[in-house]
This record gives structure tokens, sequence and C-alpha cells, in this order.
């Protein structure tokens, strides 16, 4: 015999992913995202005898999930992430000494779990792709919005929902939902976040040359890769740089210190984005070992942002090995 519990789960577990990633893009944080999620369906179970079928079972969650967000953005505890350009100008200097963990840093996605999102059409309302709207570049600006804006924004542009429904899940009016989506969105257009995807035949070469250059150490193959105004952030460092002179200085530092190792460098996917994990090995070691990662942003067939995560704990999440045999 199923019990109620079992029957909730079965309602409940379809939309999993698709409100991981809609806190995802309200928190910036896969790790918050997912106790947000958690938290849903806690809230979802323990209030199942109020759910009148006035509305969907999905609507209701996304109410429930929205409205854990914004609490959660509420607290005391809650900073708005952010990416290192966010902070302040560019510098030259080199990153030494432990970097920043008071700053709340925005967190890459994994793109193996936006298989089962991908099914999920938005309403007719939507203004964005997924692929777009997992962007960092988004996700970055997004998070310059107050919550309930960013709220109206995710609920009105990225999933297409009309202004009532909008009004409906915020408690609010419709007036003061178009109200909060013009701001958004006014907000949203001082920011360069939209990324056309690269065609197949681009996306093929660049990882064919990107893999080279590091494997072989070919710093001006890296460096043609590049943006003359390409920019280099790498949470959980505070630091970021621009310009391809810049970035030469930095990588050739980068890679003085790292001397006596080899890299091997495996292509994968976040935030809809191409990325790179990058293993490192000394001589004599018989293991490629878990480094960094990069997320790289194009713009007209070029590398326009490199974005590092010096954390080899994230390579998990996205299913990438913690080793690579030589």
């Amino acid at each position: 015999m199923i019990t109620e519990q079992e029957t909730f789960q079965q309602l409940a577990e379809p939309y999993r992913r698709q409100l991981q990633v809609h806190c995802y893009r309200m928190l910036g944080s896969l790790h918050d995202a997912e106790d947000m999620v958690q938290e849903t369906f806690l809230r979802a179970w323990r209030a199942r005898d109020r759910f009148e079928g006035r509305t969907s079972f999905r609507n209701w969650l996304y109410r429930i999930a929205t409205n854990a967000c914004l609490n959660a953005a509420a607290s005391r505890s809650y900073h708005a992430r952010v990416l290192p350009d966010a902070l302040g100008p560019p510098t030259d200097q080199l990153p030494l000494g432990d970097p920043s963990t008071e700053i709340g840093w925005i967190e890459p996605y994994p793109d193996i779990l936006l298989d089962t999102v991908a099914d999920s059409a938005p309403g007719p309302d939507a203004r964005y792709e997924l692929q777009e709207s997992i962007q960092l570049a988004f996700i970055a600006a997004v998070q310059q919005l107050p919550a309930r804006q960013r709220a109206v924004l995710l609920l009105r542009d990225v999933l297409g929902w009309s202004a009532t429904e909008t009004a409906q899940l915020l408690d609010t009016t419709v007036t003061s939902v178009n109200s909060a989506l013009q701001r958004a969105r006014a907000t949203l257009g001082q920011h360069d976040h939209m990324t056309p995807p690269p065609t197949d035949e681009v996306q093929r070469d660049l990882i064919e040359r990107y893999v080279r250059s590091w494997e072989t150490l070919d710093m001006d193959s890296f460096i043609a890769l590049l943006k003359d105004d390409v920019v280099l952030r790498m949470p959980p460092w505070p630091q970021w740089y621009r310009g391809r002179a810049t970035i030469r200085t930095f990588f050739e530092w980068v890679w003085q210190r790292n001397r006596d190792r080899a890299f091997r460098v495996l292509p994968f996917g976040a935030n809809g984005q191409i990325a790179f994990a990058q293993y490192a090995s000394v001589e004599g070691a018989t293991e490629y070992q878990a480094h960094s990662f990069l997320i790289l942003t194009l713009r007209d067939n070029a590398v326009s942002v490199l974005t590092g995560f010096r954390d080899p704990s994230l390579f998990p999440r996205f299913e990438l090995p913690a080793s690579l045999d030589h």
C-alpha cells in the first residue's frame, strides 16, 4: 500500500530540479539552492492539507520556494552574492595571501543538472532561454536587484508567468508586479549579460586550441584565444584583471609557480557555458590531481571573460573525477 508520504514524493520529486534552478537564480548558490528545495518540500508536506487545487501543484511549489528564498534573503546572515568585478576596479597586482572568505561569492552551476529542466517549457511571456538565464553574467546581474524585484523578474521573464500569476504568488497587486518588473528590467539593461551561444564549429575549435595551449604550456596560443579587453576573475580572490597584457603577466606568473607540474585539461559544461577542468601532476607522480576549473564567456568567437574556481571540492558536483591516470 502506498503511503501518503510516498504519494507526496511522487508528486513533488519531478519538480526538484526546476525548483533548484529557480532557487539558484534567486540566491546565486547551488548549496543554498539545494537547502531551499529541501525547505520547500518540508513546508509543502506540512501544508499539504491546505493545498486546495486552485492553482497547479507545480505553481504551489514555486510559491513556497520563492517565499523561502525571499525569507532567506531577508535574514541577517544573508549577503547578496557577487563576482569580483562587482567590488571595485581591476588590478595588476598578483593575488598573494589568503583569499577572502567573508564575501558571499556566486557559485557555478553544473550543466549536467539542466538536462531534466530543459523539458519544462517556459510560459509565453518568457524573455530568456534556459541557457541565457543560467549564465554567470545573468546570475551576477540578477543578484544586484532587490530580492522582490529579482523574484518578479525571474517569474515573469524567465519562467514566463503572467502578471496575475506572479501577483498571486507574491500576495501583491498586478500594478506592483508591473512596476517592479519595469524597474528590474531597467537595472538589468545596464549590465552586459547577454551572450549568444557559439556555433558547434567555433566551440570545437576553441576547445581544441585551449586544451592544446594548456597541455603544452604555449602562452602565445592561449593568449590568442582572448579578446583585447578580456576579463579574468577568480573567486574567492577579490582581485580581478582586464586586458590581454595584464592577463598574460598573470598566467606567466601562474605557470612559473607551477613549472614543475604538467597539466591535463577536460572540457565540460557549467552555467550553459564552455568550461575546462584542469588537473596537475608533479614529476614522478602516477596521477593528475584535480586543480581548478575555468568557465569561459565567448563573444565574437573569442574569450571575453575567464572565471576561475580554485576549489577541487567542487569537482564531484560536476561529476568530474578527482584524478586522472597518466
